[in-house]
């Protein structure tokens, strides 16, 4: 059987021992594993042998590896799997890693799916389908998406849309009541909320303007469709497309009357 007649301990990982096998170097192994095995100079090791400690040296290569790349942040199973995986690590050997990991409280998805939440409740605006579907990405299981969730209130759901409004009023102080509707809704689905809840909060939300307010409103919208149908339409037709357009938007047709007078009487005839 092979001899070991030679340990030195690496330059650049003095945590780590090259192995050598009758004067020629055979492999490496963890600090760990070195003393585990007993590993000597003069003494034999077979095959056998040789496989079960290159085995559980991966292992301890891949606890390491996922005790680093957690010291940044919490993460699912699912990403460390595949950063094991990315390190060209054996699936019998990640596996034997996770149940470490598991055993010694350091992976937990349940916790990690809570925490995830706790973060975006914290520094997003984002509603829970949105985080449902970015936990679901994350590799953690439907149960405890739903269960997670479900920790969350509907009333703090619509508050929170709420908000997500509120900022889409006060950035769009030049549209009608029904355009800045319309943006909300689509607002709100694309942050992920759920329809029951963008329904409630579009039908309460109360988008309170003085005249001065209303008029920059209207005032500003005729001046964009006028942009747009002054080239292509004359006389009658125009005035029709441009009422057609500003009641589209929401605006009332006094409103829509007094705008296009306006724009008649600084000049932008038609």
């Amino acid at each position: 059987m092979p001899i070991i007649t030679k340990i030195t301990q690496q330059k650049k990982n003095k945590e780590r021992y090259n192995i050598f096998l009758d004067g020629k170097y055979a492999f490496s192994v963890d600090e760990e594993v070195l003393a585990r095995y007993q590993l000597g100079k003069n003494k034999e090791i077979n095959d056998l042998d040789i496989g079960e400690i290159e085995y559980e040296d991966e292992i301890r290569k891949g606890f390491n590896k996922a005790l680093i790349y957690l010291s940044y942040r919490m993460r699912s199973e699912h990403e460390i799997i595949l950063h094991l995986r990315e390190h060209e690590m054996g699936e019998a050997s990640i596996e034997e890693t996770m149940h470490k990991l598991r055993k010694y409280g350091y992976v937990n998805d349940s916790e990690f799916a809570k925490a995830f939440l706790n973060t975006q409740l914290r520094t997003s605006d984002k509603g829970p389908r949105h985080i449902g579907q970015a936990l679901k990405d994350k590799g953690i299981e439907a149960g405890i998406i739903e269960e997670t969730l479900a920790a969350i209130s509907q009333e703090e759901w619509l508050e929170r849309a709420e908000q997500v409004i509120e900022k889409v009023i006060k950035k769009n102080p030049k549209q009608s009541k029904l355009q800045i509707k319309k943006k909300g809704q689509d607002t709100l689905s694309r942050k992920g909320y759920e329809g029951t809840v963008t329904g409630r909060v579009l039908s309460e939300i109360s988008i309170e303007r003085n005249e001065e307010e209303k008029w920059a409103a209207v005032y500003s919208q005729a001046k964009k469709a006028h942009t747009k149908y002054i080239r292509k339409y004359e006389g009658y037709e125009y005035e029709q497309r441009m009422k057609q357009a500003l009641f589209r938007k929401g605006f009332s047709g006094e409103e829509i009357e007094k705008a296009i007078e306006h724009l008649q009487e600084e000049g932008q005839s038609y």
